[in-house]
């Protein structure tokens, strides 16, 4: 009969608006608590570096092997350029090889000769000299026309444009067709890391800290739908010139994943630290819509109205905050 009489009384208590404390229940001493505040700012995805494929020879675009958004290689063929007129070189070179392979040769069967008339004492010397000068100029013209055949055809095989690094292609701003001249980019590859540059207000120049822990947001998320953590990366750099009254700065991920350049999504960063006082979220009761803690006192329990802040961590455990109602060293009763 006792207890359903205690529980009874409980129900009544706690219809009043009144609590019963319990025997078992515990204290909490509320203390000041420094905590980071945290900003939730959006960060533009970049690359480290972005290289243009450029021409090497001028000519016409005769194929193009990627599209935006293709993974490449260093060495990789993005597209090739054709110049007619090489062909046409390559050609003429061709036939002056040939040429100067006949003079070649007669000069070879000259000098033979005035040698042999030579040995016999029918030639003077003089005339094998001139034959072995014209020998040698032969062989050096022709050695000369070899080597001016190799920058045709090196300069044919330079038709094809390369990738400048391993990484993914932006912008393809050339078509099939295209006439282009050397130094022209044909594709930009992005080929550095991905990380996220921050614009921040000019006020927060003295609290952004290389170095210092940032919360990444999930992916497509915006600031109406609240901040969902989904990684965490690190301040890397912070630039000393401010621009337009905001301070620029780096934030490298770890893996960032398959953002787009130029893509924003939400970082968390620390931009201050301030005291204030928390309580377990189970300490809270609402009455009619009012926050109440119960609080020890000399002449024993009492409800006191709070008005409470936003949720936080302190040495891992969640805590509430409470903008006024309790002061530092309040023994907080616990259910």
């Amino acid at each position: 009969m006792r207890p359903m009489l205690s529980a009874l009384a409980n129900i009544l208590l706690i219809g009043s608006g009144l609590v019963a404390v319990d025997a078992h229940a515990t204290e909490f001493i509320v203390r000041a608590t420094t905590v980071t505040e945290m900003k939730a700012v959006y960060g533009q995805v970049e690359s480290r570096t972005i290289l243009p494929a450029r021409a090497r020879i001028s000519g016409t675009v005769s194929s193009i092997r990627v599209t935006e958004g293709a993974q490449v290689r260093k060495g990789d063929v993005v597209a090739t350029v054709v110049d007619d007129k090489l062909a046409l070189q390559l050609r003429a070179a061709d036939a002056k090889i040939a040429a100067l392979n006949s003079q070649l040769d007669s000069a070879r069967t000259d000098l033979q000769r005035a040698q042999d008339l030579l040995a016999k004492g029918a030639a003077a010397q003089s005339r094998v000299d001139a034959a072995k000068t014209q020998f040698d100029v032969d062989t050096n013209q022709l050695a000369a026309a070899i080597a001016e055949k190799a920058v045709i055809e090196q300069s044919t095989r330079e038709g094809d444009i390369l990738a400048p690094a391993d990484g993914r292609v932006l912008t393809v701003p050339v078509a099939a067709g295209s006439v282009i001249m050397a130094g022209e980019p044909v594709a930009r590859v992005a080929s550095g890391q991905y990380y996220l540059r921050l614009s921040l207000p000019e006020r927060h120049a003295v609290e952004i800290t290389e170095g210092a822990s940032v919360d990444i947001g999930e992916r497509g998320t915006g600031t109406s739908a609240g901040f969902v953590k989904a990684g965490e990366g690190r301040i890397a750099k912070v630039y000393p010139e401010i621009e337009n009254g905001r301070v620029i700065a780096d934030v490298e991920v770890a893996d960032i994943g398959t953002y787009f350049v130029n893509e924003r999504t939400l970082v968390s960063i620390p931009v201050a630290k301030r005291t204030m006082l928390g309580v377990p979220p189970e300490a809270l009761r609402i009455v009619h819509g009012i926050d109440y803690v119960t609080v020890e006192t000399a002449d024993g329990p009492l409800d006191i109205a709070v008005v409470l802040g936003g949720n936080f961590q302190d040495a891992g455990k969640p805590r509430v905050e409470i903008l006024s109602g309790l002061a530092e060293g309040d023994k907080v009763v616990l259910p």
